[in-house]
């Protein structure tokens, strides 16, 4: 499954794309790793790119909270 994401200015995250439709969150760290989290509102995808200190709300309100898998290239 692709998910396209955007750019972000974080120092842990680099970019970040979310799918309506499967709930997936897909994260890509600056070190270039890929993560999907799965089950994540929309409200948390949309609170998510809103934040001021996205990085802190990704650490705080989805890493420890959702079900995640690595993508591999």
């Amino acid at each position: 499954m692709i998910v396209e994401r955007q750019p972000v200015k974080s120092r842990i995250l680099r970019s970040v794309g979310y799918d309506d439709t499967t709930k997936i969150l897909e994260i890509e760290f600056q070190t270039g790793l890929v993560y999907q989290y799965s089950g994540v509102p929309p409200k948390v995808y949309k609170d998510l790119m809103h934040s001021n200190e996205i990085g802190k709300y990704f650490s705080d309100k989805v890493r420890p909270l959702f079900q995640t898998k690595q993508v591999v290239p």
